[in-house]
């Protein structure tokens, strides 16, 4: 189980933009992200070249915990907003709910659940 202290230390991280490292620090080295209902991303390296990757696609990338982050057991929930700028300065903004388990203080597993036409509009 996750302490207090760990989960809003991983906060702290993801809302200064330091998504990398984050992941780094705080997933385990198997590790598994999944967007909505998407196949798995699988393996520590292999989420820290997608977070590179999706960085790279914009200018500007800014997250915001809305709320307290839950914790119940190995179980945290959390609610996002992150704000995405392109190159060329348009915004769109997306609102997810981030629901992570963890083994004791390093996250192995994450989904996202969001409504992906907040990516269109």
């Amino acid at each position: 189980m996750p302490s207090r202290q760990t989960v809003e230390a991983f906060v702290k991280l993801v809302e200064a933009g330091d998504y990398v490292v984050a992941i780094e620090q705080f997933y385990a080295p198997d590790a598994s992200t999944r967007e909505n209902t998407s196949e798995p991303v699988v393996g520590r390296d292999a989420l820290v070249a997608k977070e590179r990757g999706v960085m790279a696609a914009f200018s500007k990338i800014e997250a915001a915990r809305i709320g307290p982050s839950l914790i119940d057991g190995d179980t945290v929930a959390a609610r996002w907003k992150f704000t995405f700028t392109s190159a060329d300065g348009s915004v769109r903004t997306l609102e997810e709910i981030a629901w992570q388990n963890w083994r004791g203080e390093q996250l192995i597993e994450e989904r996202f659940f969001y409504d992906p036409r907040q990516m269109t509009s």
